[in-house]
């Protein structure tokens, strides 16, 4: 592989990791969330905040950690505060601009199951759960979502409702009483996706290069809308490839003990 080969992989979490900014204040999900923030850091956005669910505030890791418990991430945070304060001053007190999350199903409203594939009381595989995901949802003033397409993940119909998106769609958020944003943004592997300003339905507006809309349409388990002009996300620069797979490789090495 060269310098500008990259796989979907990593133009998922590249195009994830250009969605924030210097002044974001980002509570961060364990996996590829978490890799997407860390490269913004390490990139173009130094001065990003990460918060982590088991408090800690302005975290640096070297290395992506395992889990929210993870010592990486308390070594090199500015500050560690108990989870109760995380949750209610800072999550619920408004200060979280941007909540980033993963998930094991999605529907076309950004709703999202981590918690069980098929029924509840006999469930198919039963997945890690919502942890602070549902707060995370509803309270970040947007929510950014990043998956690898599937249709076992991109489903009509989630089998468990863990993290309110947009609900039935429209204006069903505000009409329980959530005044935040919701789901603004889906980065998957092969294209990004919004939603519809009116129907809030997730629509493909670039599409990864080499990627055709019949891979997305593939891969997807709702009929796929396409906005009337999709654009070519920009390609990973040497630079970001570097960064990432320098990442990753400390990562791996440090998880096996090196």
């Amino acid at each position: 592989m060269t310098s500008l080969d990259f796989t979907p992989n990593e133009m998922m979490t590249i195009a994830a990791s250009r969605a924030l900014g210097n002044d974001d204040v980002c509570f961060v999900g364990i996996g590829a969330p978490s890799a997407a923030c860390n490269i913004a850091r390490l990139t173009h956005a130094p001065d990003i905040t990460l918060i982590y669910e088991s408090g800690t505030i302005g975290t640096a890791p070297d290395v992506l950690p395992l889990s929210i418990g993870d010592g990486e991430l308390c070594d090199t945070a500015l500050t560690t505060v108990p989870v109760p304060e995380m949750f209610c001053y800072w999550l619920q007190g408004g200060r979280i601009t941007i909540g980033f999350l993963g998930a094991a199903q999605i529907d076309r409203f950004g709703n999202i199951n981590t918690t069980v594939v098929g029924e509840y009381e006999h469930p198919r595989v039963r997945l890690p759960g919502g942890g602070g995901a549902p707060e995370i949802a509803s309270s970040s003033q947007e929510v950014y979502v990043t998956l690898a397409q599937s249709r076992r993940a991109m489903v009509e119909k989630i089998d468990f409702f863990t993290s309110f998106g947009h609900g039935e769609g429209g204006d069903h958020r505000q009409r329980l009483g959530i005044d935040t944003r919701g789901p603004t943004l889906l980065i998957t592997d092969l294209a990004i996706w919004r939603p519809d300003p009116q129907t809030k339905e997730f629509t493909v507006v670039s599409l990864h290069p080499g990627v055709r809309r019949e891979m997305v349409q593939e891969t997807c388990g709702w009929t796929v809308r396409f906005a009337e002009r999709v654009e070519e996300t920009p390609p990973p620069t040497e630079q970001e490839l570097s960064i990432l797979r320098d990442l990753k490789a400390r990562t791996e090495a440090a998880h096996k003990g090196r």
